[in-house]
């Protein structure tokens, strides 16, 4: 996303749209969408003989697209994770970027040679800037639509340069497209809405940056998501989470998924010094970053611009590469820290979530993986932090959870209960447990 101000098409309609499971009515108009028509797992029931949470198909995903194939996206260890807006010049800097756990780019200048990117093991989504773009380039995964055409044309206008676009689309690339959050509230009508995310993308985010944008602090505070956030835990990381399932609820209706992106600010989200209100601080990068997971995102983007406050840069990653006293280093060494955890356990993110409750006031993510069940946990947004009871299911066996990145382990009780603490919003624990 490239900040800009909004404006908002005089003929949009205000609509009511209520979900409940299964079923999406939308302005008096019903329409069914089957849960296990968005389901395609082996069986319905997954590891632990618990039921499975619908997804798009996880790395197998990308098997459908000979580029991304080809490249290695459908490999189990791969996880996208993309930086908004880099400009990568030289080996150097493509290394840094590495390092940092970036594999992907979006928005380079049009003097990149697509060789860098080859020899760097790096990817690109786009368009071909120039003539060493070609179908032999082997970054060249996917083709990047646009970006918020829902805040930038009617929606007649805005639907006809998606479908342009799309089929000018190279053959063999994956198409990508980003939104406003407009397409997951009510003043945008639905159908509107469920188009844009639903007809022409392989892939589809929206962006919405909670922690640095002036939002959640407006007086009087008006919410009209399609999920509500309440104002006070709207800057927080449990938004980015529900971002997410908001997102997943509107790209189930037409009855089939795709890979949901999340994008998070490395430093502000804003564009206009009026409209300061601080930055993403390191912690609560790596907690909405880990709230998005938690909550089905395949893939992570980083906004790599600071347009506002004290500390400004066109390129954050960069500024944190060549300014060893850079205003925005900690956040940036936050971001290489949860990112290096992500490529860790990725094998273990890309593999369906199994559905089990855990307990109250928590946000969960249960996986198995080599004989292990995996639970990624964040509190609640709507409450607040400190101690949590979890109850694992009966069929773990394990007595003890090991806490990855911590050096701790934790004691599960013979009723299959443990309980730790999380002392902030933003924190999150990872626990591996033999079943």
């Amino acid at each position: 996303m490239t900040p800009r101000t909004m404006t908002r098409p005089a003929n949009w309609s205000r609509s009511l749209l209520a979900v409940v499971f299964g079923t999406v009515l939308v302005t008096g108009c019903t329409s069914t969408v089957k849960p296990e028509a968005l389901v395609d797992p082996p069986s319905k029931t997954g590891a632990l003989g618990l039921p499975l949470v619908p997804w798009e198909g996880g790395s197998g995903y990308w098997k459908k697209f000979e580029k991304a194939d080809r490249a290695g996206w459908s490999d189990p260890a791969f996880f996208p994770i993309v930086a908004w807006y880099d400009s990568a010049s030289n080996a150097s800097e493509i290394d840094f970027d590495k390092k940092l756990g970036i594999n992907t780019y979006i928005g380079m200048p049009d003097t990149l040679d697509s060789q860098l990117l080859d020899d760097g093991g790096m990817y690109w989504i786009g368009g071909a800037l120039n003539e060493t773009f070609s179908s032999k380039t082997t970054s060249w995964v996917g083709y990047f639509l646009d970006d918020e055409v829902d805040g930038r044309f009617p929606p007649e206008e805005g639907k006809a340069h998606l479908a342009s676009r799309k089929d000018a689309a190279p053959g063999g690339l994956f198409s990508y497209a980003n939104f406003t959050y407009m397409v997951l509230e009510n003043d945008l009508d639905p159908k509107v809405s469920s188009a844009y995310v639903n007809d022409y993308t392989d892939v589809v985010s929206v962006d919405k940056y909670w922690y640095s944008i002036p939002h959640c602090s407006a007086e009087p505070y008006r919410d009209v998501s399609l999920l509500p956030i309440e104002q006070e835990s709207c800057r927080s990381s449990s938004s980015y989470g529900t971002v997410m399932k908001a997102l997943r609820q509107r790209d189930a209706e037409d009855g089939k998924l795709q890979p949901l992106w999340q994008f998070v600010e490395n430093l502000g989200g804003t564009d206009q010094p009026q409209n300061f209100s601080g930055y993403i601080q390191a912690a609560q990068i790596q907690g909405a970053v880990m709230s998005s997971i938690i909550n089905e995102a395949r893939g992570i983007v980083y906004f790599n611009q600071s347009f506002s406050g004290p500390c400004q840069s066109s390129n954050v990653f960069r500024s944190a590469q060549v300014v060893p006293d850079f205003c925005g280093q900690q956040q940036v060494q936050a971001v290489k820290q949860v990112n290096q955890r992500i490529h860790r356990l990725a094998p273990v993110i890309n593999t369906q979530t199994l559905q089990w409750d855990f307990g109250d006031d928590m946000s969960t993510m249960l996986k198995v993986h080599d004989g292990y069940a995996y639970l990624f946990s964040m509190t609640d947004g709507q409450a607040r932090p400190g101690t949590r009871q979890f109850q694992w299911p009966a069929s773990v066996a394990g007595h003890t959870a090991e806490v990855l990145f911590e050096s701790r382990k934790v004691t599960i009780d013979s009723d299959r209960q443990m309980s730790d603490n999380f002392p902030s919003e933003s924190t999150y624990h990872i626990y591996k447990v033999k079943i």
